[in-house]
Order: C-alpha cells, then sequence, then structure tokens
C-alpha cells in the first residue's frame, strides 16, 4: 500500500492575497509544509496540486512532485466534490495524506502518528481526519445549544464537540473517487490541540501562526 501526501494550492487566496508562497518566518507556507512532509518517514513521496505555475516551480524547488491543475478546479465557484475527485484522478498513491499548508503549527508526532493510526483503524472506519475540541459557548437560532444556560458550567465541563480542522485527512484515493471527499463515510477523527489545529485564513491567522513558528523555533 504506497501512501504520499498531498499539498494543494492555488492562486486565488481572496481574505490573505498570494498566502502561500508568501514570505512566512523567512520561507513561504508552501516550502514549510513540503519540507515537513519530506521528514516523514511514513510517507512514500510529497505532491503538490496546483494550477499556478509559480507555485508549481516553488514546490519542484523544494523536492516535492508535481501536478498542474485545469484552471476550473482552482476557482472559485467549482464544487469543492468535483475538486477532490479530479485531485484523486491525477493522484498515483493508494492512500492520501491531504494536508494543507495553511497548518503550519501541526507537529511532525501528529502527522506520523496519524499515519500509523490509519494503518490500524478497523475495517468499519474509512478515513482518519484531525479534529479539536470546541469548549465554547454554542448558540444557534437565539438558543443555547451545547449547555444549559440556567446551570451555566465551567467551559471545561462543556461537552466534548470535535471540529474538522483538516490540517490531516487520511484516505484510500478509491474512496474520494467515489464519495466526492477527503472525509469518508465512517471517519475516524484524531484529536490535536487547537495550537496545532490554526488554520490561516485570515490576516490575523497569519500573523498568530508566523509569530508562534519563528517563536518554536522551527
Amino acid at each position: 500500500m504506497s501512501i504520499k501526501a498531498l499539498i494543494p494550492v492555488r492562486a486565488g487566496s481572496v481574505r490573505v492575497k498570494n498566502k502561500n508562497i508568501r514570505p512566512f518566518a523567512g520561507s513561504t507556507l508552501l516550502e514549510v509544509k513540503i519540507r515537513q512532509m519530506l521528514r516523514i518517514p511514513e510517507l512514500d513521496g510529497v505532491v503538490v496540486n496546483s494550477e499556478s505555475d509559480e507555485m508549481l516551480e516553488v514546490a519542484r524547488a523544494a523536492g516535492a512532485e508535481t501536478v498542474k491543475r485545469a484552471d476550473y478546479f482552482a476557482s472559485s465557484t467549482v464544487p469543492i466534490n468535483e475538486v477532490y475527485r479530479n485531485i484523486a484522478e491525477n493522484f498515483d498513491a493508494d492512500v492520501m495524506v491531504y494536508a494543507n499548508c495553511t497548518n503550519p503549527l501541526l507537529k511532525d508526532e501528529s502527522l506520523s502518528g496519524c499515519i500509523r493510526h490509519f494503518r490500524e483503524l478497523p475495517d468499519d472506519y474509512d478515513s482518519l481526519n484531525t479534529a479539536h475540541y470546541i469548549k465554547e459557548f454554542l448558540w444557534l437560532d437565539g438558543k443555547a445549544i451545547n449547555y444549559d444556560p440556567a446551570h451555566m458550567p465551567k467551559s471545561q465541563n462543556l461537552p466534548d464537540i470535535l471540529a474538522l480542522n483538516f490540517a490531516v485527512n487520511i484516505i484510500r484515493r478509491e474512496d474520494i473517487l467515489k464519495a466526492g471527499s477527503i472525509v469518508g463515510r465512517h471517519p475516524m477523527l484524531f484529536p490535536i490541540d487547537q495550537v496545532e489545529a490554526t488554520d490561516i485564513d485570515n490576516e490575523c491567522d497569519f500573523i498568530f501562526a508566523e509569530t508562534l513558528f519563528a517563536r518554536q523555533g522551527n
């Protein structure tokens, strides 16, 4: 069973322009993620999939394999399920470790642990996806949904609700083609802490992640 990492990047970032190749702690998010994946002994290769020639050139220089994505599958209007299927169609390993470069605080140990755990999954699970616990007071349509306001608990005593963070998603290529998703029909959720789960989605996230990344000595 061959296992490769897949790092998806596109040029159309809106909220943080060019975030994947913008200077980040003396490097770029894309190069940081490629170097990390190349360190993981459980992987058989690292693939970067993008429509951007500039990003693919950066990826090749960093030591990754590259796949050119058609512009349609990098647009902001294409359904994400079509994107996942297209990526899987152009992927040459049995198992995909789909990892976004916008999670730069993810630890090597967590990555390796995810892969080892996936290898040992019982047959009734078809993917492994990282998640983190949400210990916040949540409301929807004017009502509290995870606690009783009349008997307000301490935040640590709130229910153990997990949120997918998409830092690591491991699934067989054939299952992506069937379902058009990197989350299986019966996923195993793998908890990581909120720092590792940090996803750069806006300028504040970028500054926070870069500062902490540098402080950790990466």
